[in-house]
């Protein structure tokens, strides 16, 4: 391994005495910073990434429904209930690993299982199963299903599938369009009647829900949609202060709350107005050591401990774009990869519990190494 050193606070203090002045060394410190492997999304890594997607999509058993059952009719199976995103044990972990897919399959033309995985996806994300999806969040107690999680990987499914040139992308943002259109109008909907952010590190976190939305709306020049989540997150978020990322993580999380906020804020602000706000909402962070460990994993096959996994990249993918474009935040690159080399080894070939969506963290998490 590669190690550098910072210098850290070599200060001086002068002082008189009898005319005479005298130069005082106060500290030095070298502190020892290791620099570790950068992972790379070569087309192998995609090839096994996506095997993981690609047997769950279809896999209807178990599965976690979140339903809340209005009568003995509503009483259904999976796929009857969600015809495209019935698989991968959840609606949303359904939903982010055909993004996953998609993703790979725009980035790497010789994917191995290519024109399967394009039938996969005509074939789910169809016409007909559009509307039978739409038909369920029309139900009655159904409004806020998947609020505000599952809403922002399906944008983050339609943004994907609009950046990307190709037929088959067409034909796939056609059929999902009438989706993304009832979740957009569910986010102009409902943000601007949430007065106070969920700073949780699991699903229904607002800033992970906010900047995922943020990017499809940028992506697809979706005005409205942005000018309203600058202001919701400006409201929620402009005044905080020493953010506590020593309390992180949680025993259960798969989210940073500071790193995810501090990522959304990154959206929103000016270059200037972001240095001087992360300054203080986490003032360390700019501290060339800056140092946090990974969530350690303690058993795969529990589906809660598993989330430590998925916290580790998605810390990744929030550094990495904390760094963007910010010269004095590079050292975070390295912190990122550190939190990717831990937990990529283990999600291929791991236990369903993780195996069902650790592929798509890992696969945006490694996405986001580029941004530099």
């Amino acid at each position: 391994m590669k190690k550098y050193y910072i210098l850290i606070g070599v200060l001086f203090a002068f002082s008189c005495k009898n005319n005479e002045e005298k130069q005082v060394e106060i500290s030095a410190n070298v502190v020892e910073v290791e620099v570790v492997k950068t992972p790379v999304l070569n087309l192998e890594q995609a090839n096994r990434l996506a095997q993981l997607p690609l047997h769950c999509m279809d896999t209807e058993y178990p599965n976690k429904l979140n339903q809340t059952i209005g009568t003995a009719s509503d009483l259904k199976t999976p796929k009857e209930l969600h015809p495209a995103f019935y698989g991968c044990f959840d609606w949303h972990s359904a939903v982010h690993g055909h993004w996953s897919l998609v993703s790979l399959l725009k980035d790497f033309p010789d994917l191995d299982n290519r024109a399967e995985i394009g039938q996969k996806l005509l074939h789910n994300i169809s016409k007909e199963n559009i509307e039978q999806e739409l038909l369920y969040f029309d139900g009655e107690y159904n409004s806020s299903f998947e609020r505000t999680y599952g809403w922002a990987w399906l944008l983050k499914l339609a943004e994907e599938l609009h950046t990307w040139d190709n037929p088959l992308a067409r034909k796939l943002e056609a059929n999902l369009q009438p989706m993304t259109n009832m979740i957009v109008g569910k986010y102009l909907e409902f943000l601007p009647k949430l007065n106070y952010p969920i700073r949780v590190g699991e699903h229904p976190n607002t800033a992970f829900g906010l900047s995922f939305a943020y990017d499809y709306a940028v992506a697809v020049e979706h005005s409205e949609l942005m000018t309203l989540i600058e202001n919701r997150a400006k409201d929620f978020y402009e005044k905080d202060q020493d953010c506590p990322i020593e309390w992180e993580p949680s025993g259960f999380d798969f989210l940073s709350p500071c790193l995810e906020e501090a990522a959304l804020m990154k959206r929103v602000l000016s270059v200037e107005d972001f240095k001087v706000w992360v300054n203080d909402f986490i003032p360390e962070l700019i501290n060339d050591d800056f140092d946090i460990a990974v969530g350690e994993v303690s058993d795969r096959t529990d589906g809660k401990l598993v989330h430590l996994d998925g916290v580790n990249f998605s810390r990744a993918w929030s550094l990495n774009y904390i760094a963007q474009d910010l010269p004095e935040y590079k050292h975070l690159q390295n912190l990122a990869n550190k939190h990717i080399n831990y937990s990529l080894p283990s999600i291929v070939g791991d236990s369903y519990e993780g195996g069902h969506w650790l592929g798509s963290f890992a696969i945006y998490a490694l996405n986001s190494i580029g941004n530099e």
